[in-house]
């Protein structure tokens, strides 16, 4: 499975300017052919606008329609990262996911709401667990700060994912906090973690890792598309080699 990173500069408050940043990027993703594309968090606002209820997208609409359309145009998997959308009066951060023929085939609203900068006050919590196929690989989806909850990614290790992926806003002073978390998720659950952020206000080091740890697309800064394969023959070497699953001891937990 080859993936393709989408790491931008987003702009604060300036929907139209990052639909169309957000769809150049996608279409320029193509050249390298990939089986999925994945974008950053809150594309379409930026992370977050003093204004964000007045500019998010009513029910996803424009973001979803615009993710169908080059989903099945250009016969590709996307992983939306997410936008800030509104629905009966709530505002939510979801992330929308499109098969290759341009259908919806999961939503996730972001479970974890980072309290530091006030988003838990602006924004409802979603409530679950969300896993999909693409290309019929199982795969599950967070956005930013549930990274941080080991508890909540291994309840999608136990769902049997083999690909998880995350999307966020995540500020360079913390960088460190960023690789070394996604890195110890793929480690500690045995499987892939595809993650990008954007950059020009974020920190960037958007990556793929693979479930020893290391680095199939190294975090890297610059407004910048890198594509990076996948082989599916890893999990079931490290699962044979180092069987943690079959080793846990969940009665003592």
């Amino acid at each position: 499975m080859k993936i393709s990173l989408v790491q931008c500069e987003l702009i604060m408050g300036d929907v139209d300017t990052n639909f169309k940043n957000i769809e150049d990027k996608i279409r320029e993703s193509m050249v390298d052919n990939p089986d999925v594309i994945v974008l950053p968090e809150m594309w379409n606002t930026s992370f977050i606008p003093t204004n964000v209820n007045e500019i998010s997208d009513s029910e996803g609409k424009r973001s979803r329609e615009l993710l169908s359309k080059l989903s099945k145009d250009l016969s590709v998997n996307i992983v939306g990262g997410s936008v800030s959308n509104t629905l009966n009066g709530e505002l939510y951060n979801t992330s929308y996911i499109f098969d290759r023929n341009g259908n919806e085939i999961a939503k996730y609203n972001k479970v974890h709401l980072f309290s530091p900068s006030g988003e838990d006050q602006l924004f409802e919590k979603g409530n679950q667990l969300v896993t999909f196929e693409l290309d019929g690989i199982k795969c599950g989806m967070v956005i930013c700060y549930d990274i941080r909850f080991l508890e909540w990614i291994r309840k999608y290790a136990l769902e049997d994912i083999q690909v998880l992926f995350n999307s966020a806003a995540w500020p360079a002073k913390r960088s460190m906090h960023w690789d070394v978390l996604n890195r110890a998720r793929a480690i500690e659950n045995q499987m892939f973690v595809v993650c990008v952020n954007s950059v020009g206000d974020f920190g960037g080091h958007s990556a793929i890792i693979d479930p020893w740890g290391e680095y199939i697309i190294e975090p890297f800064e610059s407004d910048e598309i890198k594509t990076g394969e996948l082989d599916f023959s890893v999990i079931k070497e490290i699962r044979e080699s180092i069987n943690v699953f079959r080793d846990r001891r969940p009665e003592l937990y």
